[in-house]
């Protein structure tokens, strides 16, 4: 099983890069977000490599790093998820933005991706809610995690709190993680406009 690939980029395509290692091409399939951060043609990579093997073919899959390799096989376990979604999901969700919507089951940021209609990224969210925290790349304190989400999923100062930090110009993701964040470490009983304030603190570090 190939886990990483160094080398240098020869070709990209639509979802994929040829990776010319010692001379010999290997055709990747990457999230958007992977292929846009890529160097120029000629210059050096190295992409993590998730292998998957069928009777006709072996279909290799690169990632800018292992957190978004692990975000890939974790979507993939999800019913009606195979290859293809996870990588729309991560060509719009970078791995701690997709780990915060998942822990604030923030369903319209999941179905921004092609093809991820609402039931698809509800089911995501609802399935990979416990994982997340394992899966890693998002920006929760560790500690009050579960709690954190689970106000920010039903209370109404939180919701409201975020959507004045989106409205400030934040973007949905941040401002979640950042409420969250000042949840697991101030508590649950702070109302709205102290949320803000704290939020706003967290946001500006």
């Amino acid at each position: 099983m190939i886990g990483r690939l160094s080398g240098l980029v020869d070709e990209v395509g639509e979802d994929w890069v040829i990776l010319d290692v010692g001379g010999v091409g290997y055709e990747v399939h990457c999230p958007a977000r992977t292929l846009a951060a890529l160097p120029q043609k000629g210059e050096a990579v190295s992409l993590t490599i998730e292998t998957h093997l069928r009777q006709d073919m072996i279909r290799l899959y690169g990632f800018a790093d292992p957190s978004e390799r692990a975000w890939f096989r974790a979507l993939q376990t999800v019913q009606g998820v195979g290859s293809k979604v996870a990588l729309a999901v991560l060509s719009v969700l970078a791995p701690g933005d997709l780990a915060n919507a998942v822990m604030l089951n923030n369903i319209p940021a999941i179905s921004q991706a092609p093809g991820v209609g609402a039931k698809v990224a509800t089911r995501i969210a609802a399935e990979l809610k416990d994982k997340a925290p394992k899966i890693g790349g998002g920006t929760f304190a560790a500690a009050g995690v579960a709690v954190a989400a689970d106000v920010a999923v039903g209370g109404s100062a939180v919701a409201d709190a975020i959507s004045a930090l989106v409205n400030l110009g934040y973007g949905r993701p941040q401002a979640a993680a950042a409420v969250t964040k000042v949840i697991a470490e101030t508590g649950d009983t702070a109302g709205t406009a102290e949320l803000i304030r704290h939020g706003l603190k967290e946001l500006a570090r």
